[in-house]
């Protein structure tokens, strides 16, 4: 039984951190501010030396931003109406550019993989599987999920207007959420229809981070700043985010009080009191079509619990959770992106990852979701929600895991840097398009590479005396003293680090629906 009281001292011992509270996404509060919009410059103060950007101390400085001119494909036939076109340009055409090993909307923090106060520590860190992690640091996990879904960012805000509605940044509209709900709202923005003015003018077949080729790159991206965010939240360095191999899976085996909530047994629909995620308020889900139909932006409010009852699903869209079979044959596909390079692709790596490929066909617009997709369908609730997914904490481990096939189809293929479309692909993702919502800015193509450049690791696509050891210390953790032994959902306690083996050589009807859909 998940012991509360415990969950409770982790809670205490790390709450007195919080000014470590900072963030990396979305707009930093310091230019969420009348005069920076104006001005369209975003280039806070570090606060090391007080000067923007740190010039003073050489870790960057205040640069025009650039955008390219390549052109976009068909699928959004307008200009000039969205605010993420171009991005950031709506808002600011100058923000920090940093220096060397630094990162930050300010310069005041390290790029993924390095660490210390003059970023200059290169350190490899190693995503886990969920159920190799000992009591202790399941019960951590927890925590600090909940820690940051309780406090409210320091250094981000929530944009709830169009720079239109702001009177071009005259009345700045913003709000202030929780650190967790700041990355909830960033994949509701990315992912939100179009509003190209007024009641119910919207366009729906538009995505800045899914359905094309940066669906990859971009929730790298999401995962890794989310992730350092939590080490500075917590002041836990050594902190990573454990994956949930669902291959094969035939339940949610993550789904109890335990780990992310089991079913409430008075309401299916929702988490059991013995969670503490049964007492979480969702973000810019459930009136996300009235939002639409309005034409206006998510107001940032708490819209009631998060809801998920899987297995229960419309299987007529999905089946069955990925086998592994369908893994293996998704790896296997040497292109990366195909065609017009959107639901449609054939034979398309990225397509059928993300689930619009059939995984035993390849063949796109698939009348059936499979792999990434799937699982969301299969959850059943807040994460069948393209828009509202994130507010589920299932969602991380998911697509950790989705990231790590992403990582291991780069390392069988190694494709060239050109393998990833420089232009015609669906607006916001040719190669140099920077990444919405992300301040600091990323291009694209900047995360077309392995995640070793990055500074981490996955355990079970370490070599295999790595792998082994690294098994045999967790099942050494959880055998001591542990009451968690019990139970099929700790049948894997023994097991190698997976299923089965990811890593061997090379010799070795059109889906148009905003949401994966739910019988909810």
């Amino acid at each position: 039984m998940y012991s509360q009281n415990f969950a409770a001292m982790w809670l205490l011992v790390i709450h007195f951190m919080l000014y470590f509270v900072s963030s990396y996404q979305q707009f930093p509060r310091l230019c969420a501010t009348r005069e920076a919009l104006l001005t369209k410059e975003c280039c806070p103060p570090w606060e090391g030396d007080g000067s923007p950007c740190g010039t003073s101390s050489g870790r960057g400085f205040c640069q025009d931003v650039e955008v390219p001119d390549q052109p976009d494909g068909p699928q959004y036939p307008f200009s000039g109406l969205d605010d993420r076109e171009k991005w950031p340009l709506v808002f600011y055409n100058r923000t920090c550019q940093c220096a060397g090993n630094f990162m930050g909307f300010n310069c005041g923090d390290c790029k993924f993989g390095f660490f210390g106060q003059n970023c200059n520590e290169r350190r490899e860190s190693v995503r886990r599987n969920i159920f190799h992690l000992s009591r202790a640091e399941r019960i951590r996990l927890v925590s600090y999920l909940n820690l940051a879904k309780q406090t409210v960012s320091r250094d981000y805000v929530v944009v709830t207007g169009t720079y239109r509605e702001m009177e071009n940044g005259s009345n700045p509209l913003f709000a202030d959420v929780s650190v967790y709900d700041v990355f909830v709202w960033m994949h509701y923005y990315v992912s939100r229809n179009a509003l190209l003015g007024g009641p119910g003018n919207v366009w729906t077949n538009v995505d800045f981070g899914h359905w094309a080729p940066a669906f990859l790159p971009w929730h790298r991206v999401y995962l890794l700043h989310w992730e350092h965010e939590i080490r500075k939240l917590t002041g836990d360095m050594s902190f990573t985010i454990p994956y949930w191999d669902w291959r094969d899976a035939q339940e949610c085996e993550v789904c109890t009080d335990e780990l992310m909530g089991a079913r409430n047994l008075q309401d299916p629909n929702l988490l059991s009191p013995g969670s503490v995620f049964s007492s979480w308020k969702v973000n810019t889900l459930k009136y996300s079509e009235d939002y639409n139909n309005r034409g206006v932006l998510c107001d940032a409010k708490e819209e009631g619990p998060l809801r998920r009852n899987p297995g229960n699903h419309n299987r007529a869209l999905v089946q069955r959770l990925p086998t592994s079979a369908d893994v293996e044959f998704t790896l296997n596909l040497p292109n990366y992106d195909t065609g017009a390079m959107d639901r449609s692709a054939n034979m398309s790596f990225r397509n059928t990852l993300e689930g619009f490929g059939d995984p035993q066909t390849g063949l796109g617009n698939s009348s059936r979701l499979g792999m990434h997709a799937a699982l969301h369908v299969f959850m059943n609730g807040s994460m069948s929600s393209v828009q509202g997914s994130a507010n589920d904490p299932i969602f991380l481990l998911h697509h950790a895991f989705v990231d790590s096939i992403y990582e291991q189809w780069l390392r069988r293929h190694t494709p060239s840097p050109s393998q990833y479309p420089e232009s015609n692909a669906p607006i916001g993702h040719n190669s140099e398009y920077h990444m919405v919502p992300f301040l600091p800015l990323h291009r694209n193509r900047e995360y077309f590479i392995s995640s070793k450049d990055l500074g981490y690791e996955y355990s079970y696509l370490l070599d295999a005396t790595v792998g082994i050891a690294f098994a045999v210390l967790a099942a050494k953790r959880q055998l001591k003293g542990s009451p968690w032994l019990h139970g099929k959902r700790w049948k894997n306690v023994f097991a190698l680090p997976e299923r089965q083996p990811l890593i061997w050589s090379n010799d070795s009807g059109d889906i148009s629906h905003q949401n994966y859909q739910t019988t909810m």
